[in-house]
């Protein structure tokens, strides 16, 4: 059982980390392991840390680790400003603080145990994503009918390729790729991610259905499922971009009553009904 931490008292301290590997994964995209230099993280897929470098800034990073690895976490993290280009700097060794983990809005490790899951991924919605996906993975027998969805805008943006290729070879879960643009090097199915959805329609009824991708991703998945008329109960959205400060003060993520920092960043579609600015 995944145990969701409480947060610290003084929530506004990094906590020391240091970086024990640090490699690019396509041209835009940085992956961290890190090791606290204290106790360990202790975190449930789906929540997220402050990443702080002193004189620069923090920007929030959900982790994309499965909580089952030990000793260490992971990162992803795209190159979009001034935090996020200073933590493409990193190597092996320097030090970052830490603030977290955050966010009680967490995937539904619990609720999904022997129900069948089908992730939906575009893009960088993949790294949020790969921490519940790799959980279930290493805790196979609790969970049923598992299938991974993933688009990418082309062959040169994917990224964790060689655990990519370990998942279509495993005989028990179903993993489809697509991506937006084909070339000569690509044999795989060209389209957008929502041209996967047929092609498991027998899976969608029972699933949970966790989707994590772009804004203009989530309108047509949510468009494309609302044809099978699915229970809006069953699909789960990562709110996750909307985030800044992680403690709810700045107001940045703030929708009506709701701020996705402190009550996601992973929201039951159905909780969205009232919300429709949120998609």
């Amino acid at each position: 059982m995944v145990k969701q931490c409480a947060i610290e008292k003084d929530i506004y301290l990094p906590q020391l980390a240091t970086v024990k590997q640090a490699d690019m994964l396509n041209e835009t995209e940085i992956y961290l392991r890190l090791a606290m230099n204290g106790e360990p993280l202790d975190y449930a897929p789906g929540q997220f840390v402050e990443v702080s470098l002193a004189g620069v800034g923090e920007a929030p990073i959900t982790i994309s680790s499965s909580p089952t690895q030990k000793g260490y976490f992971e990162l992803v993290v795209r190159k979009v400003g001034n935090v996020t280009n200073a933590i493409h700097k990193l190597q092996t060794g320097n030090k970052v603080g830490i603030r977290g983990p955050f966010g009680k809005g967490v995937y539904p490790v619990e609720e999904s145990k022997g129900r069948s899951i089908v992730f939906i991924c575009g893009g960088i919605g993949l790294v949020p994503q790969r921490s519940f996906i790799n959980y279930v993975l290493d805790n196979r027998d609790d969970y049923g009918d598992v299938t991974i969805l993933l688009g990418t805008k082309c062959q040169s943006q994917r990224f964790f390729i060689d655990e990519l290729q370990s998942w279509s070879k495993r005989s028990d879960i179903q993993f489809l790729e697509t991506v937006d643009q084909g070339d000569d090097c690509w044999n795989g199915n060209v389209g957008v991610v929502t041209t996967l959805i047929p092609k498991i329609e027998a899976k969608l009824k029972s699933a949970l259905i966790p989707v994590c991708g772009p804004p203009v991703m989530y309108k047509f998945v949510l468009m494309s499922l609302q044809e099978y008329k699915l229970p809006r109960e069953n699909i789960y959205l990562n709110l996750e971009r909307k985030m800044k400060c992680g403690v709810g003060k700045c107001g940045h993520c703030q929708i009506n009553r709701t701020y996705v920092c402190m009550d996601g960043p992973v929201f039951r579609y159905s909780d969205l009904a009232t919300m429709p600015e949120a998609i």
